[in-house]
């Protein structure tokens, strides 16, 4: 099962690489009051960085919440 995972992990990844450097050119991002221009490649990687911290962030949440639960 490990390896399976590594194998998904690892095509994921690659997806990932392909579509941000297949989107380079600049867009306009507003965030707040902010309008930042960036590469919609930078956009991309750090929507992506973003979710899967919270997808760690949340698995690291529930196994806790289990772990309590079963003590």
């Amino acid at each position: 099962m490990t390896r399976f995972k590594i194998i998904v992990f690892a095509i994921v990844a690659i997806l990932l690489v392909i579509v941000v450097l297949q989107n380079t050119e600049t867009v306009e991002t507003k965030f707040l009051l902010l309008t930042i221009p960036m590469p919609r490649a930078v956009l991309l990687f750090v929507t992506a960085l973003g979710g899967f911290v919270l997808g760690l962030v949340a698995a690291f949440g529930f196994s806790r919440k289990s772990k309590e639960a079963k003590t």
